[in-house]
Parts: structure tokens; C-alpha cells; sequence
């Protein structure tokens, strides 16, 4: 195999790899992995937000309550509006509401 078929081959690996792990409109890059395993003294809380309905929403909703001191991990899933966050104490509800409204989603209140 010449070094340029080797090229071509190794190119077409990496566009293989990138088509199965995307799906979404943006390709999985803005999405937060699953909350890293609970350290000692970590919170974890489960939210429900209105209006994800696809990984571009996620990553958006991830990305802004992430900006939130204290927090280690995020994952937002769509199809059940639920955001799992873990941080290093309980958070502000208000502090999450206002994430959830800047990504542009609705933070749903407890009942």
C-alpha cells in the first residue's frame, strides 16, 4: 500500500469514527460526558428542564450550568428533560434557573 493510499485509508477511519458517533446537529462535540462517580462531599441533583429536544440542546443547557461554581459534572438527556449535576456543595435553585433560562430552556419548579 503506497503511503498516500495509507493516507486516504486513515482519513476514512477518522470520517467513519466521526459519522458513528454523530447524530446530532452538532456532531456530539458540545456534550457533556456522564457525571463523573460522586467524591466524598459531592451533591448530586436531578433537575427537569422544558424544551431540550435534541444533543445541541443538551450541550447548551450542560454548558451553562457547568459555568456554576462548584460544579464537577453535568449530563443533560433531551428525551427525558432531566439534568443530573454534581458539585461540591448544593446549589442556588436560582443559580440553575438563571443557567437553564441563559441557554435559553426553562428550569421546571418541584412540586
Amino acid at each position: 500500500m503506497s503511503a498516500q493510499s495509507q493516507l486516504h485509508q486513515i482519513g476514512s477511519d477518522a470520517a467513519d469514527a466521526e459519522a458513528t458517533t454523530s447524530g446530532s446537529c452538532c456532531g456530539g462535540a458540545c456534550h457533556s460526558e456522564a457525571p463523573a462517580a460522586a467524591t466524598e462531599g459531592a451533591v448530586t441533583a436531578v433537575y427537569q428542564v422544558k424544551g431540550m429536544t435534541c444533543g445541541h440542546c443538551e450541550g447548551a443547557v450542560s454548558e451553562e450550568i457547568s459555568q456554576i461554581a462548584g460544579v464537577s459534572s453535568v449530563k443533560a438527556v433531551a428525551a427525558t428533560g432531566q439534568v443530573t449535576v454534581v458539585s461540591a456543595a448544593a446549589l442556588d435553585r436560582e443559580a440553575v434557573r438563571a443557567a437553564v433560562d441563559e441557554a435559553g430552556y426553562e428550569l421546571v419548579d418541584q412540586t
